[in-house]
């Protein structure tokens, strides 16, 4: 059973119904807060960019990447966006593409949803941030640093996202902590190798083509104009035609649970629009995961620039 394509994709039936409610509390409230920052921070000039990031993040979590003992990882992108736009405009990012996954694709169960965001959203963003913000001011404002940087934020957030599904896990009495701890920060030590690797790559591109934009999380950049958007999309429509390559090597979470016995806990999905990232009536493998793969980065692509431009113009209704 193959739970999911993201190493920390959490299934229904591997939390306890109390411990989802309150991560859908904790989660829910959290994006309010985000959209309230987002407004605050944020101008409408910089909307684009969200859809940008989103699509990118969404296409390239489509491709997983083998690490050692036969599990795959791949990007998580919390940290990429946030170094990007800053943590709370990478909550809104992260919440559309990780709601896009559950819904559409029923990549990670509903109940646990709330969680999943907050694992892979919003501690990935924050603790992205704090760690490449921290290390940026003890080694300097260069280039270097700032790719030294990023490779350790990012790094930092699948760890964090990775303890805390362990402490959720033991809270659900699935995994005691003395097991789940140890096997998941284990695993994820060096899936975050990985992550570190795609976000620096990420960063280093950005600071070469367009240094504006990978300066919008510390000061707001120039216009974006359609041609950068067009440009970004199309390179998440790239990626994602890639998806194809990804390793069927279990994730990280689905390895852990097969190690320690509760991989059985999963439940399946209450409906399936496009599971495991399928379309129906297409019938050939990797023309049916291309195509889903394009449809989910353009709707995440939609629903992050919707998101952001709404946040946005409702902070210019209210001062004018």
């Amino acid at each position: 059973m193959h739970l999911s394509g993201t190493p920390l994709h959490i299934p229904d039936g591997f939390l306890s119904p109390v411990v989802s409610i309150i991560g859908w509390a904790i989660a829910l409230a959290i994006i309010v807060i985000a959209l309230r920052q987002t407004r605050l921070q944020l101008g409408e000039r910089q909307v684009p960019l969200m859809g940008v990031l989103a699509a990118f993040i969404f296409a390239a979590q489509a491709i997983n990447f083998p690490i050692a003992a036969g599990t795959s990882g791949h990007l998580l992108g919390g940290a990429l966006a946030a170094i990007v736009m800053g943590p709370w405009a990478a909550t809104l990012i992260m919440t559309a593409v990780i709601a896009m996954q559950g819904l559409l694709f029923q990549d990670g169960g509903l109940l646990a949803m709330g969680w999943n965001i907050l694992n892979m959203g919003v501690f990935t963003a924050f603790a992205g941030y704090a760690g490449y913000a921290s290390l940026r001011r003890l080694i300097g404002e260069g280039p270097r640093s700032r790719l030294a940087a990023a490779f350790a934020g990012a790094w930092l957030s699948v760890m964090v996202g990775a303890i805390a599904t362990a402490f959720e896990l033991a809270l659900s009495g699935t995994s005691p902590l003395r097991a789940a701890l140890p096997a998941m920060a284990g695993v994820h030590a060096l899936i975050g190798l990985g992550e570190g690797i795609i976000t620096t790559g990420a960063v280093g591109l950005l600071e070469v083509t367009r240094p504006e934009v990978i300066r919008a999380g510390e000061e707001a950049p120039g216009r974006l104009g359609a041609a950068f958007t067009l440009g970004g999309l199309s390179l998440a429509l790239v990626v994602a035609v890639l998806s194809p390559l990804a390793s069927a090597s279990p994730d990280g979470l689905e390895f852990v649970a097969e190690r320690q016995g509760f991989l059985r806990s999963a439940l399946e999905p209450p409906f399936k629009l496009l599971p495991d990232y399928t379309l129906p009536l297409v019938r050939n493998e990797v023309l049916t995961t291309i195509l889903a793969v394009l449809l989910g980065t353009l709707v995440v692509f939609a629903l992050a620039w919707l998101m952001g431009r709404g946040a946005v113009r409702r902070e210019h209704a209210r001062e004018s």
